[in-house]
């Protein structure tokens, strides 16, 4: 098993030099759902939501949320992302929504925070623009779907 990186020889939380890494093209994906009642989500489908479009206020939400990542998660590094794409897919069948993220960049650290932020992020702007229509909504699961790039290589959640 590796070793926690975040973690000096004493013990102490710091943020990992990463001057001495080669850069290389890394991408990351992952996934967040957002459980709901079918009325909640026909709302939402037929763009009568009285707050506006759920799924573009989401999507750009997601984006941003993508790119303040370091100002969010204390030990993240500030990364210059080349991309950041947010889909969103209501799965009626499911009474739910889909919501996938995918960040790349060119750089010397992985993107696998950023792609799990614009996922989570997107499903609480969901969260908050409904919940004045249902407060019982349930975000999750949260997951890394793949990532690739780095001296760790490649990896791709079991679906």
């Amino acid at each position: 098993m590796s070793q926690l990186t975040h973690l000096n020889a004493a013990g102490e939380a710091h943020m990992v030099d990463v001057s001495a890494k080669a850069e290389t093209v890394r991408e990351a994906r992952a996934e967040a759902f957002v459980e709901m009642k079918a009325e909640t989500l026909a709302m939402i489908v037929s763009g009568s939501h009285h707050k506006g479009d759920v799924f573009a206020t989401a999507r750009i939400a997601g984006i941003q949320a993508a790119k303040k990542t370091w100002d969010l998660i204390p030990l993240c590094h500030p990364l210059l992302l080349t991309k950041v794409e947010v889909q969103l897919e209501a799965q009626v069948e499911l009474n739910r929504v889909r919501i996938e993220s995918c960040c790349r960049l060119s750089g010397k650290t992985g993107v696998e925070m950023e792609a799990l932020t614009a996922a989570s992020v997107a499903a609480l702007t969901i969260y908050d623009m409904c919940k004045a229509v249902q407060k019982d909504m349930v975000i999750g699961p949260v997951r890394l779907l793949a990532k690739s790039g780095g001296k760790s290589g490649d990896f791709k959640a079991d679906i």
